[in-house]
């Protein structure tokens, strides 16, 4: 065969190899090749991987970390905090990379506990880090070098520090120093702080004399004491309860103030109807709220002296004991909730937001209904458990499906729901320090859920558009995701109700069986839940199995 004639015959399979892999490439992407949600094939994986490996250079693979990789050591703690800054989004708290963005992402982020990255050399990893992978979401960081092998330790090092919690606390020596030793480096987050109902939940009339809402000159059969006998008094928002100070205790009063219907109620939680009744005499002059409230309302309640630091949820309630930050400050002698695993991170508020027991027996006249001896940088479950409840049983604190019956018990809805499971923490959602929003919600409840939901997302609602999903105009009130998922069904005061936060969608049907208020009454309080169950029948999108 002549050398023209095998040109020749090379060219047409060339020629036809290259339309057999344009016309291959063609279908995947017309089958969904490119489609970030579509679960990859095993061979299209394995070949991704072998490039990715195939394309580090020799001289990468055998550089060696210069830094310690001691788990408790500065470079560890300082790649954490570049962790969370620049890899978190993606890869999750723990490197699993089981996060919203993740999710919809591909390839996917790496499982940074799996064996790929524990199989890698040290040089391997910094080199992607610095170079990035092209045609993914790994992008390649401009950072110094030290950083990036800081990031390397810390990677190293995510096993133990995702398995155990992130202490971060002040060292033993440390005490609590007050909120206002805060203000002279915090001076923005200190003033955004003192205007909220945290750091005002307990007042002294005497230092605030606009404290006290309801004019007490006003005749009431309820109100039995006058101004002079108030030496605290609690809450503004919904309810506003009044303690008198006897000795070195403070006692409740026996009339409490409706914020919202600006009337007199009756206070006192009747026998039976909190588990710490049995161990306190019925009168209120016999039940000191240092045992049943002041722990929460204050920071650093000495159950001994009965003395404070400071009243009300001040810096240390969240941060833990602040003086050695104060005289050295750095991140490293200060507990930050938000370097905390999920876990550690909400157990900041539902120390204080939940139902629960001490795991020390109570005793007659020393039955506390707070966790005494715990401050963030400890485990909250060494000192606490939550109210227990049996399915189909409804409490004083739980409806019969288990979801709460009254305030205060955010954190037992929370720890139940899926977003707990992943990894959301309280402070995804509200920022203690301060806004302008309802609930301190980061952003407006309207606005606030779609950071993470979306119309036909993997996060779901599983509908084109958020007024499909609902069946209500857009802007109406039961347009909101927290019309259905975060209903107003807990009581805080007789018809006053706080939403809960299972963010389950409660059907009429669970009204019907057990007696749960559900979403749709609550705003259509003038049809019946028969009514409701047939309008959602007609919802064609939602499973006829729900």
């Amino acid at each position: 065969m002549s050398f023209g004639k095998r040109a020749a015959r090379i060219a047409v399979i060339a020629v036809a190899l290259c339309a057999v892999g344009m016309g291959a490439l063609y279908a995947y992407i017309r089958s969904g090749g490119l489609i970030a949600r579509k679960k990859p094939s095993r061979a299209e994986t394995t070949i991704a991987r072998w490039m990715v490996q195939a394309s580090v250079p020799q001289a990468s693979k055998v550089l060696k970390n210069p830094l310690t990789a001691d788990p408790s050591g500065k470079d560890v703690s300082a790649g954490r905090d570049l962790y969370k800054q620049k890899c978190e989004t993606c890869h999750g708290y723990d490197g699993s990379g089981k996060t919203e963005a993740g999710g919809g992402l591909y390839p996917p982020p790496i499982d940074l506990l799996g064996p790929e990255v524990k199989n890698a050399a040290d040089g391997e990893i910094f080199y992607f880090i610095r170079t990035g992978i092209r045609n993914t979401a790994m992008p390649g960081w401009q950072m110094p070098d030290l950083d990036i092998w800081r990031l390397v330790v810390f990677i190293r090092n995510l096993p133990k520090v995702a398995s155990r919690t992130a202490r971060t606390s002040a060292s033993a020596a440390a005490s609590y120093a007050g909120s206002t030793s805060c203000k002279t480096c915090h001076s923005q987050i200190y003033e955004r702080w003192q205007k909220t109902l945290m750091a005002n939940v307990v007042r002294d009339p005497r230092e605030h004399p606009d404290a006290i809402i309801p004019d007490l000159s006003k005749p009431d059969p309820l109100l039995t004491f006058s101004k002079e006998d108030i030496a605290l008094v609690y809450g503004s928002k919904w309810k506003q309860r009044y303690f008198k100070r006897i000795g070195d205790d403070y006692f409740p009063m026996p009339a409490q103030w409706d914020v919202t219907h600006k009337i007199w109620r009756a206070y006192n939680v009747k026998s039976g109807a909190d588990w710490w009744t049995p161990y306190y005499p019925a009168d209120n002059m016999q039940r000191p709220t240092g045992p049943t409230c002041d722990g929460c309302h204050s920071v650093n309640y000495d159950v001994t002296t009965k003395k404070v630091t400071e009243w009300n949820v001040g810096c240390e309630k969240c941060h833990g004991p602040g003086s050695e930050h104060v005289k050295h400050p750095s991140p490293e002698n200060i507990v930050n909730p938000a370097r905390l695993n999920y876990v550690d991170a909400s157990d900041t508020c539902i120390q204080c937001h939940s139902q629960g027991q001490r795991l020390l027996p109570p005793s007659v006249g020393n039955a506390y209904d707070w966790p005494v001896g715990f401050h963030m940088g400890k485990h909250l479950d060494d000192f606490w458990k939550l109210e227990e409840h049996r399915l189909g049983e409804t409490t004083f604190t739980h409806f019969a499906d288990g979801t709460a019956h009254k305030n205060r018990m955010q954190g037992n809805d929370f720890v139940t729901s899926l977003m707990y499971a992943r990894g959301v923490t309280c402070f995804t959602c509200h920022d203690a320090h301060g806004t302008d929003n309802d609930a301190l919600l980061r952003k407006p409840a309207s606005a606030l859920c779609l950071d993470c939901h979306g119309p036909s997302s993997p996060n779901g609602p599983h509908a084109p558009t958020i007024e499909q999903h609902t069946h209500h105009k857009a802007g109406s009130s039961g347009n909101e995701c927290i019309a259905c998922h975060m209903p107003k069904i807990e009581q805080t005061i007789a018809d006053v109700n706080v939403r809960s936060h299972t963010f389950h969608f409660v059907t009429p049907a669970m009204t019907d069986v057990l007696k749960i208020p559900n979403a749709c009454n609550v705003c259509h309080a003038d049809r019946s839940s028969a009514w409701a169950t047939a309008a959602l029948r007609t919802w064609a999108e939602v499973s006829p199995w729900r």
